[in-house]
């Protein structure tokens, strides 16, 4: 339980697209919120997009229109849709989960799991 492990990140040009993956249990797909998270070197920890167990979602104002967070129901997977990459989506990009997952503590680093992480990079 409560095991989180990302995939999909890579190299990719500026205006290109990636799908970040998030597999975990189903006892913590079903009961907790997800979100993702991502930190690049020198710069603070950022949320960027969230999905709560009652399906509402939440974007940061860097990626709004750019990336979308989905779920698999029949996986227990988590998606993040990148597209219009630019270079400064450049980071670490973890998928988190918590019972009661808010934007304030995603930022704050306070949740209850935390993926490996994954690397984007985007060159311009």
């Amino acid at each position: 339980q409560g095991q989180l492990v990302e995939s999909g990140g890579g190299s990719v040009q500026a205006g290109g697209s990636l799908r970040l993956s998030c597999l975990t249990s189903r006892t913590t797909y079903w009961g907790y919120s997800m979100g993702w998270i991502r930190q690049a070197p020198g710069k603070e920890r950022e949320a960027v997009a969230m999905r709560d167990r009652d399906g509402n979602t939440w974007y940061a104002d860097s990626v709004k229109g750019r990336f979308t967070i989905s779920r698999d129901n029949a996986k227990s997977t988590a998606y993040l849709e990148m597209s219009s990459l630019k270079a400064e989506d450049t980071a670490m990009y973890y998928c988190v989960a918590d019972y009661s997952l808010s934007i304030a503590a995603m930022n704050r680093g306070v949740f209850h799991f935390r993926g490996q992480g994954t690397q984007v990079t985007v060159s311009s």
